[in-house]
């Protein structure tokens, strides 16, 4: 009702319904990204691509920067670019075997081009190297790519992430969404839940960036 108010006045100011919507939304999503962050960043796809290409430039020059062929990747798998990524990942294994990022990586390309064995082992690997790495995410990713061809094993790697205790609202989201997907609805429920119990112990500085996924988790758990 307040919002059909502002935009009444708007018209009214300005003599233009379209322009007053215009306006309305442009105002909306400044105060969300301001103060709540429900709503993707216009802008983020866009600096992306432009990192993208700046990236691909400085390979062009220095063609064995392990750094930013890792960063590069890390880029393209955000853009769910799977192979290209894989084309960045590979060459730098054997100069980064220790690395967690790197495995994660790996498995996560491997699992999403249908190669889940591959991936589960590199998934397996980051987790070795690092317990914690990407707060647990490893587990997640191995759950979704098992969750209907083996669900016990899905279910297990769940039951691990869960044991990893962490701190991220987004990641318990996740987890309900997938319990969602695997019909197990009081799992959902329960994830959903510890994701709200969370964000209430964070501090205030850290409260920003996971009010978004707190806010799905709550819409999600009703």
């Amino acid at each position: 009702m307040r919002g059909f108010f502002v935009f009444a006045l708007l018209w009214w100011l300005i003599g233009n319904p379209i322009i007053a919507l215009l306006i309305l939304l442009a105002v909306l999503y400044f105060l969300d990204r301001r103060f709540i962050g429900l709503l993707p960043s216009i802008s983020k796809p866009f600096k992306q691509s432009r990192k993208i290409n700046q990236l691909k430039q400085e390979l062009k020059l220095q063609s064995h920067n392990t750094s930013s062929k890792l960063e590069l990747a890390n880029l393209l798998l955000q853009k769910k670019r799977y192979e290209e990524a894989l084309a960045y990942l590979e060459p730098i294994l054997h100069q980064m075997e220790d690395s967690a990022e790197v495995h994660f990586g790996l498995g996560l390309a491997y699992l999403q081009i249908g190669q889940s064995e591959r991936g589960e082992q590199h998934m397996l690997t980051s987790l070795e190297l690092n317990p914690r790495v990407r707060y647990g995410e490893p587990y997640l990713h191995l759950g979704k790519a098992f969750a209907d061809k083996a669900p016990d094993k899905a279910l297990h790697y769940l039951e691990q992430f869960q044991d990893v205790h962490t701190s991220s609202c987004e990641a318990y989201y996740r987890l309900g969404k997938l319990y969602m997907e695997m019909g197990r609805q009081q799992e959902a429920k329960q994830a959903f839940a510890e994701a709200l119990d969370i964000y209430r112990g964070l501090p205030k500085y850290k409260k920003k960036s996971e009010r978004r996924w707190a806010l799905l988790s709550k819409l999600a758990g009703n």
